[in-house]
């Protein structure tokens, strides 16, 4: 079936017996418009694109904020490699803090070196003494033969001997003295059972109760300690003897 022909303006004008020229719009505007989604050979762009990016809305806060966290990001890296040195006063306060806390640890240390010397002294000493108790502890016997033969020489007449004797013994408790020992011969003084041992009691009323009246065996003490005690007599039946703080308070 043949399809109808479309005249062209120009004929479809002068089949109305005008001769007028017509322009083809369409054309027109097909050459001077490009179509869609072509882009300029200039400069590559889009011009659809370029109006939709200028047309794009901007945000402000979100703007302002990406740039104070770039500074801050900035700021941080920055303190990251600085050292902030303390001030005058800081330096000086640390310092007398310091000082303070040496001086503290010295005054300790010091007090407690003078009471280790202290303690270290007081056990030689104590050592020593003990040392020298043992050795007259172990020399009294021997006091007590030269004490017995010169009572016998004494009672029977041996002269001779009995000077002898009486010098050895004298050298003797003098080198025990020396040392630090004392002897304890408490005749005729008030009992005292710290360093007397009682064996024995006499009746004698012209002297206060609990008067020696006889040293059987001397006692000897080195400082406060007895090393041992006077054997005696004592008396009993006599005046009550008055204490010594009665006789401080009169």
């Amino acid at each position: 079936m043949p399809q109808p022909s479309n005249p062209s303006p120009e004929r479809a004008a002068r089949g109305d017996g005008k001769n007028i020229p017509v322009e083809d719009t369409h054309a027109a505007a097909g050459e001077t418009q490009p179509p869609a989604g072509t882009t300029d050979p200039g400069n590559g762009s889009n011009p659809s694109s370029g109006a939709d990016a200028a047309a794009a809305p901007i945000d402000p806060q979100g703007s302002a904020s990406a740039q104070a966290a770039q500074v801050i990001e900035d700021a941080e890296a920055v303190l990251d490699g600085v050292v902030i040195e303390p001030s005058i006063d800081e330096q000086v306060a640390k310092a007398k803090a310091e000082a303070a806390e040496w001086q503290d640890k010295y005054l300790r240390l010091h007090a407690e070196w003078d009471t280790y010397r202290r303690r270290t002294a007081e056990q030689r000493e104590a050592e020593k003494a003990r040392a020298t108790e043992k050795l007259v502890e172990s020399l009294l016997p021997v006091i007590d033969d030269f004490e017995r033969t010169i009572d016998y020489a004494e009672k029977n007449g041996e002269g001779g001997l009995l000077d002898g004797v009486k010098a050895v013994h004298s050298k003797l408790v003098a080198t025990l003295v020396k040392d630090g020992v004392q002897v304890i011969d408490p005749k005729g003084e008030a009992f005292d059972a710290l360093e007397a041992q009682a064996v024995a009691t006499v009746e004698d009323a012209s002297v206060p109760d609990e008067t020696v009246a006889d040293v059987y065996q001397k006692g000897y003490k080195m400082g406060s300690k007895c090393l041992r005690p006077a054997m005696v007599t004592v008396t009993s039946g006599g005046p009550k003897r008055e204490k010594p703080q009665e006789n401080a308070a009169k």
